[in-house]
């Protein structure tokens, strides 16, 4: 094994956090995601943190003080996103753009976002949330984070999956999955070594 092999052997694994947008009843969010993560736990070079926002609530308001019951979901979500290396955010487009329940997690963080690349997996109607991630990316942008190029997009998205929770035809759809992996592992891995040499100073 040459010098290159070996380097390459001893990287840990990316963390990647894949994040369900969406908490309104009857979402399609959890579908897509788990499909997502199925994709992702098949590599090598990732490890997988699924966070739920329907089940780690956040308010819109921001306090420095927030009450106990805030600070608790706050201290738990917060943890996991300083592991991650990397972020995959699941979301639907909501009146052209995100729901509320992602800008709040997102608002409530900084540093955590700072230096580590983004991708997505939106879903919804005709425009299969698109819009909803051009408006995300400008957010990251502002927030030192890369949102990789590739997405994920599922067009009327409801009517693509079957009961079993899998697309009726994977094909397209497995392949931007991988697209967007290969991606992600490039700036994540070469994000996560640039941090490793100096730390960030956004």
């Amino acid at each position: 094994m040459d010098a290159e092999e070996q380097s390459s052997t001893a990287r840990p694994p990316l963390r990647v956090a894949v994040i369900i947008g969406s908490n309104r009843e009857g979402r399609f969010g959890p579908t897509a995601a788990r499909w997502f993560v199925a994709h992702a736990e098949q590599r090598d070079d990732l490890t997988v943190d699924l966070i739920d926002l329907a089940e780690t609530p956040l308010p819109t308001g921001l306090t420095k003080e927030p009450p106990a019951d805030v600070a608790q979901v706050l201290a738990s979500l917060t943890g996991r996103l300083d592991l991650a290396d990397a972020f995959v955010v699941v979301t639907p487009e909501y009146n052209h753009s995100y729901p509320a329940s992602l800008k709040a997690a997102i608002d409530w963080h900084f540093t955590q976002w700072q230096a580590k690349p983004v991708g997505f997996v939106s879903y919804g109607g005709l425009s299969g949330g698109l819009r909803a991630v051009e408006h995300l990316r400008q957010v990251f942008a502002e927030l030192h984070a890369v949102t990789v190029r590739e997405t994920v997009s599922f067009h009327g998205a409801w009517a693509r999956f079957g009961p079993d929770g899998r697309p009726h035809d994977p094909t397209d759809c497995d392949a931007a999955a991988k697209a967007l992996l290969d991606q992600l592992v490039w700036w994540g891995e070469a994000l996560r070594e640039a941090r490793t040499r100096q730390p960030y100073a956004g």
